[in-house]
């Protein structure tokens, strides 16, 4: 076959027409005639023939296109095949190899037209003995001046490549879980954030580390902790994806970049996911090992343009989601800044509180739904603070887990509740809730036989209710308390049922009389397109077939107190019959033999409100006016302080923190209007609620810079009492 421009371009002279043999592949150049040779044509087609049966390297060409033209047959098994084809799409190069062109396709360096150099390359899809290639060529110039394609030759750099890139890897992979390591991790935010500031582009980022880790290493060894680790490492891949890039910081700390991600809704959606799935159980050495995780994010250039301020925020994050109660995620926010100090300060209040005996219960009821009759009432623990009033279970009870301050605060609820309790009808219960951290002390049960003994209660009108975290410690020692706990005779309840991934294997080993129905799954139940009634159905279902009660919480509305009754819940539990009531209350509607209570509520159930009074800008076309926003939904919102808006009128909603939502006015009553959001809202992490996307700082600074309004305002701004 006819290689004469192939080998004029690598410099071998001229040619003469030659039988190739079976050593090589080609189509004519259409390269003129040489009009003399230096060198014999047989003696040069005998050594190129030579070279590439030796197997140490083989020649390519290709058109000016970069179609293939010549291969040698001993690049590939399937040479014959590959001309006329585009040969970046049969040649790929390491996209994390070690090198200034690791990650650049072969089509970014024939784009330039300049000689390649010592590229290194392997077929597309092949794992052919794993061979590497180091390719160089040189383009060709036609007579009349005109790119006419590459002339060039390959040869076989495995053993040093593979070498290469098993040390490229020891520096930037962690060598126990495959992941970035640090060093990685850092060089590759770093990279993508200063690319990012340019085109203004945003890029998210996680961390998160592991809840009781290091009890698996005490208990399990270190081996069993690595085997863990890896486990997790795997866990992570699957199901972050392709979406970012997970690195391992060392220990059991992650790091996930997710670049072109602000929507707060798919991050929140993603670190729930990560939540759920690393907090199921792993089998280690035929053993059962139960972690958790929290996860802190935050979001490049909201929360730092920077990979010092953005890490920052997100450690920041971090740490109120580990100490918010754990296996919980949050989002960055400027007051996480103060947070720190402020949980110091309760902490300390706390434990003067619990001293001077300034706690106390509440109790809400549970009712039988068939007569309304109550069957029982559920122990909550309230804290009225003396200089900042009533301060909410949500807030206090993760800083006494974390303090450890639960214990002690778990034993005075439990002897109080059984202590009211035994003054009780025989027939009505009393449960209380059992924190994970208190579960697993050594002295639990006697706490429990000793609050039983004094109070004289029977113990089977006691009601422990705990939740699927009580199984993250040794499962032996988890069913050693569950048996001194029966022997006892008190019942056991598993709370926020159907709300975890393994409760099902909870169920199978643990002894439990009831379940409870998680809430969030009522609250749904009545609206339409939702799957949370056959939940319902499918808890109320599985229970009558174990023999378990059930209780279906957090019943507010007639509709839903229908839905869950057509399912076939038995017990309710909700603020359709009370709300949690003092003792003294308690004690009197007992003393009375009044034991049904009636339903009242809403007809329908609405998106929860969250009362709120806080400042809020509201922009109409040009004018910026100042509100105060009363109430919050996911929804809508009220707002005070606007006088003459009427419904239907288009209005953005300033949060703050460059949170913008677009609003349609539903109601408008003097200087109070109701707003629906365009977009809902999505969950913040801690309960509160918070926009999907931010407005970058930049946008917001060239917005506030702009010139005076041009119009008049349309709107009276009034002052709202109790607003500064």
């Amino acid at each position: 076959m006819v290689v004469r421009g192939l080998f004029r371009s690598l410099g071998r002279g001229g040619a003469a027409d030659a039988d190739g043999g079976e050593c090589a592949v080609a189509a004519d150049a259409g390269a003129p005639e040489e009009s003399s040779a230096q060198v014999d044509p047989a003696s040069r087609l005998a050594v190129l023939d030579a070279f590439e049966q030796a197997g140490f390297g083989w020649l390519w060409a290709t058109d000016a296109e970069g179609r293939l033209t010549y291969v040698s047959l001993s690049a590939h098994t399937k040479a014959a095949g590959m001309i006329g084809r585009p040969i970046a799409t049969l040649i790929e190069t390491d996209r994390d190899g070690p090198g200034e062109s690791a990650g650049r396709p072969l089509s970014f360096q024939l784009s330039k037209r300049g000689r390649i150099n010592d590229l290194v390359v392997r077929f597309s899809g092949d794992e052919r003995d794993g061979r590497w290639w180091s390719l160089s060529g040189q383009p060709s110039v036609s007579p009349d001046g005109s790119f006419a394609g590459y002339r060039g030759f390959a040869r076989d750099v495995t053993q040093e490549y593979t070498r290469k890139r098993e040390d490229s890897r020891a520096a930037e992979f962690d060598s126990l879980t495959g992941l970035y390591n640090r060093h990685r991790m850092t060089r590759r935010l770093d990279a993508i954030l200063a690319a990012f500031r340019q085109a203004n582009r945003c890029c998210g980022l996680m961390m998160l580390d592991l809840d009781k880790f290091k009890h698996v290493n005490d208990t399990m060894g270190h081996p069993a902790g690595d085997e863990l680790l890896r486990q997790v490492a795997e866990r992570l891949r699957k199901v972050v994806g392709e979406r970012g890039e997970i690195g391992r910081l060392g220990g059991d700390e992650f790091q996930i970049i997710l670049p072109d991600i602000d929507d707060r809704g798919r991050l929140g959606e993603l670190a729930a996911k990560v939540i759920q799935i690393v907090s199921q159980p792993y089998a280690i050495e035929g053993k059962r090992a139960v972690i958790g995780t929290s996860v802190g994010i935050a979001v490049a250039p909201h929360d730092g343009e920077d990979r010092e301020g953005l890490v920052s925020s997100a450690d920041l994050a971090l740490y109120a989601a580990k100490h918010g109660g754990r296996g919980q995620f949050r989002f960055f926010s400027t007051e996480l800044k103060d947070e720190a100090q402020e949980r110091t300060i309760l902490n300390q209040d706390l434990r003067e509180a619990l001293a001077r005996d300034e706690l106390e219960l509440h109790y809400q009821p549970v009712v039988r739904i068939e007569d309304n009759i109550v069957v029982g009432f559920e122990a909550l623990m309230r804290w009225n603070h003396t200089e900042r009033g009533p301060i909410p279970p949500s807030l206090f009870i993760p800083i006494a887990e974390e303090s450890n301050l639960i214990v002690p605060l778990g034993e005075w609820a439990l002897r109080k509740a059984c202590e009211d309790a035994a003054a009780w009808p025989d027939s009505v219960r009393v449960a209380v809730n059992v924190s994970p951290v208190q579960f697993g002390v050594a002295g639990f049960v006697t706490s429990v036989a000793t609050a039983v003994a004094q109070s004289g209660i029977d113990p089977e009108r006691l009601e422990l209710e705990l939740t699927e975290t009580v199984f993250m410690r040794d499962s032996e020692a988890v069913e050693e308390t569950f048996s001194a706990l029966k022997a006892l005779g008190v019942r056991l309840a598993l709370d926020d049922f159907g709300t975890g991934y393994s409760s099902l294997s909870y169920l199978r080993s643990a002894p439990f009389d009831k379940l409870k129905v998680d809430r969030s799954f009522v609250e749904t139940c009545a609206a339409k397109d939702q799957n949370s009634a056959k939940i319902i159905s499918a808890v109320l279902g599985l229970a009558d077939a174990l023999g378990m009660e059930t209780t279906v919480e957090g019943v507010e509305a007639f509709d839903q107190l229908e839905v869950v009754r057509e399912r076939g819940a038995k017990l309710v539990q909700g603020h359709i019959f009370a709300h949690a009531m003092p003792h003294a209350e308690v004690a009197e509607r007992l003393a009375d033999s009044n034991l049904r209570i009636e339903p009242n509520g809403p007809m329908r159930h609405r998106p929860e409100r969250r009362a709120v009074f806080r400042r809020v800008v509201v922009v109409h076309e040009d004018h910026r006016y100042e509100a105060v926003m009363r109430d919050l939904s996911r929804t809508g919102a009220r707002i005070d302080g606007l006088l003459g808006v009427p419904v239907g009128t288009s209005l953005v909603i300033d949060l703050g923190g460059g949170q913008l939502v677009v609003s349609m006015v539903v109601r408008s009553d003097e200087a109070v209007i109701g707003v629906e959001f365009e977009t809902p809202l999505t969950s913040d992490g801690a309960g509160g609620l918070c926009t999907r996307h931010r407005v970058p700082p930049s946008t917001l600074a060239a917005a506030t810079a702009t010139a005076a309004p041009q119009s008049k305002p349309r709107f009276i701004q009034v002052a709202v009492p109790g607003s500064r």
